[in-house]
C-alpha cells in the first residue's frame, strides 16, 4: 500500500512540475495534457456536430436548404475550434488579454505578407454566409475555371470538372473576380448550338431540321414558352449561319461540350435526312484582262 502511495506521489510530482516558466505562468504537464484533451473534445464535438447537420440533410427532417446546412454546419465547426484553442490557452494558464502583443505581430504580418491568406478567410466566410455558392453548383470563374463545386473551405473552394480533375481555387477569385454560376436558382438553361447551311438553301427546310435534331434528343425541354427554336443570325463567307436554341435542364446544362456535341450529332443527321449541304468554304476569284504595254530602252531606240 505504501508503495502505491509513494507511486502516486510521484506521478503527481512529475505532472506538478514547471517545465517551461515565463512571466507569472509556468508550463506544467497536467495543463499540456488538459489542453490537448480540451483540443481532442472541441474536434470530436465539431465532427459529431457536422455529421448530424448532414444526417438531418439526407433524413429531410430539417427546414432548412441543403446549402444552408452546409454553411451552417461549417461555421459550427470553426466556431467550436476556436472555442477549444480559447479553453486550452486559459487552461494552460496564459492570460488572453495579454495576448494584445501578439495580435498586433499578427496585424503586422497580414500587413507584410499574409494579405492573401487573410482575404481568402474572410472571403470563404463570405460565400458561406451569402449562399450564392453552394456544393453541388456548375460555375465558371474568370480565370476560365468550370465544374462542379464539392467542397467549400474557409480558405479554399474544391471545383470538379467534367473531366474529374480537382481544382483548388482560394475563396477571394470567388468575391474579387466574375463568378458565372449555371446552377444559382434556376432549374434550366438555354443553350445556343451553332450550325451553317450552303447559301441558296431552303430555310423552311433548314428550320423543320433544326426542330426534328432538338425533338430526337430527350432531354430537351419542350414546354409552352420554351420550344426548341431556329434563328437566323448572320451570312456568312461560305454559308447562311443558324443557331439552334433549345431550354434543357440541370443534368445536361452542367455538361455543356457534351450537350452540344449530342444537338450537333443530332443536327447532321437531320439536315442529310432533308437534303440540306454543310458548305465547305469557298472563295470566287475574279481574273481581270487587260493589256500589256512593253516599253524600249533608250538605247535600243537610237540603234534603230
Amino acid at each position: 500500500m505504501q508503495m502505491i502511495e509513494n507511486w502516486l506521489k510521484f506521478i503527481r510530482s512529475a505532472l506538478e512540475t514547471p517545465l517551461i516558466s515565463f512571466g507569472h505562468v509556468s508550463l506544467t504537464p497536467s495543463k499540456l495534457l488538459l489542453a490537448m484533451l480540451i483540443l481532442l473534445i472541441a474536434f470530436w464535438v465539431a465532427r459529431l456536430i457536422e455529421r448530424v447537420i448532414i444526417g438531418l440533410t439526407h433524413s429531410g427532417h430539417t427546414v432548412l436548404s441543403p446549402s444552408g446546412q452546409y454553411a451552417l454546419s461549417r461555421i459550427l465547426r470553426y466556431a467550436i475550434y476556436v472555442l477549444g484553442v480559447v479553453l486550452a490557452i486559459q487552461v494552460l494558464g496564459i492570460d488572453i488579454t495579454s495576448l494584445a502583443l501578439f495580435g498586433g505581430a499578427v496585424g503586422i504580418g497580414i500587413g507584410l505578407g499574409l494579405q492573401s491568406i487573410f482575404s481568402n478567410f474572410v472571403s470563404g466566410i463570405i460565400i458561406l454566409l451569402e449562399k450564392t455558392l453552394k456544393v453541388g453548383d456548375f460555375v465558371e470563374i474568370q480565370s476560365g475555371v468550370t465544374g462542379r463545386v464539392s467542397e467549400i473551405n474557409v480558405r479554399y473552394t474544391r471545383i470538379t470538372t467534367n473531366d474529374s480533375v480537382d481544382i483548388v481555387v482560394p475563396n477571394s477569385e470567388f468575391i474579387n473576380g466574375k463568378l458565372t454560376n449555371w446552377t444559382l436558382k434556376e432549374t434550366y438553361r438555354r443553350i445556343h448550338v451553332p450550325f451553317g447551311v450552303a447559301y441558296g438553301s431552303d430555310k423552311n427546310k433548314v428550320r423543320e431540321a433544326g426542330l426534328s435534331a432538338a425533338k430526337a434528343v430527350k432531354d430537351t425541354i419542350m414546354e409552352s414558352g420554351r420550344e426548341p427554336e431556329v434563328w437566323l443570325v448572320g451570312f456568312g463567307d461560305s454559308s447562311l449561319n443558324f443557331e439552334l436554341v433549345v431550354w434543357v435542364g440541370q443534368e445536361m446544362a452542367i455538361s455543356p461540350l457534351r450537350t452540344q456535341a449530342i444537338y450537333l450529332w443530332e443536327l447532321e443527321s437531320a439536315l442529310r435526312k432533308c437534303g440540306l449541304e454543310i458548305p465547305f468554304p469557298q472563295r470566287d476569284l475574279h481574273i481581270k484582262s487587260g493589256s500589256l504595254t512593253l516599253a524600249q530602252a533608250p538605247n535600243e531606240s537610237a540603234k534603230s
